[in-house]
């Protein structure tokens, strides 16, 4: 993925958990090393350029959900300091409660900070991270996923949500049923993102796609904690 059009950097959520959701330009992910991953390319060293960009997409939130989620192809901590001074005024002035934002396993010891900077203005952080699985080996021999053997309990003292990854070679029914539960057991939300091609040398398991769709989307499809991407754009933001 590349450099995102502005046309597919805001969206409404409105079925489960309805929230505004916005994808932002930061100065990159730190991380970079995910075998599956090309998000990580939306990004600029710009930060004018990011606060000019962003500005405008954030231009566009309204607060009708009182929610807002930001995801930027990274962390939290990689948007510049105008934009963090944006998204404080936005919840003031839209009346926004609860923001939801991402971040890499890294970074979780700045989360406490960032959730007081939220707090003293009434406004409520939930951080989400992407794990793709809790199955640690596969996690960090196979995906690089830089997270070491943190196990869903240790994960879940830091973030409130977590994204599974699913349709992976490797995987099984057994396996991504137990993802899921270990989800729902530590975290208030799971989301459920279906493996795409991409521009990465990982490529989906069209077998095991097949087994998910036929007997685990039939059974978390109308859940109201999990959200399930069989797209990575079914958010309605990036490409």
């Amino acid at each position: 993925m590349a450099q995102v059009p502005f046309e597919f950097r805001y969206s409404k959520l409105i079925e489960k958990n309805p929230r505004e959701i916005v994808l932002l330009r930061g100065n990159g992910c730190k991380w970079r090393r995910c075998r599956f991953c090309d998000y990580h390319t939306d990004f600029s060293l710009d930060e004018k350029a990011n606060f000019e960009l962003n500005s405008k997409v954030l231009a566009q939130v309204t607060g009708e959900f009182e929610r807002l989620e930001v995801i930027n192809s990274g962390s939290f901590c990689d948007l510049d300091a105008g934009t963090v001074a944006m998204l404080l005024e936005i919840c003031q002035t839209k009346k926004i409660h609860t923001i939801y934002f991402e971040s890499h396993w890294m970074h979780r010891e700045l989360i406490a900070a960032w959730r007081e900077r939220f707090a003293e203005i009434g406004v409520r952080v939930q951080m989400k991270i992407g794990v793709e699985t809790f199955d640690s080996l596969f996690r960090e021999s196979y995906l690089d996923k830089g997270m070491g053997m943190a196990t869903a309990e240790d994960i879940a003292q830091y973030f409130d949500q977590v994204c599974l990854l699913q349709g992976l070679p490797g995987q099984n029914r057994e396996s991504m049923l137990k993802d899921i539960e270990l989800g729902l057991k530590y975290f208030v939300r799971v989301c459920v993102n279906i493996m795409v091609p991409n521009t990465k040398s990982i490529l989906p398991d069209p077998q095991v796609i097949k087994i998910f769709l036929e007997e685990i989307y039939p059974l978390y499809k109308d859940d109201e904690r999990i959200d399930i991407l069989l797209n990575n754009t079914d958010f309605g933001v990036g490409v």
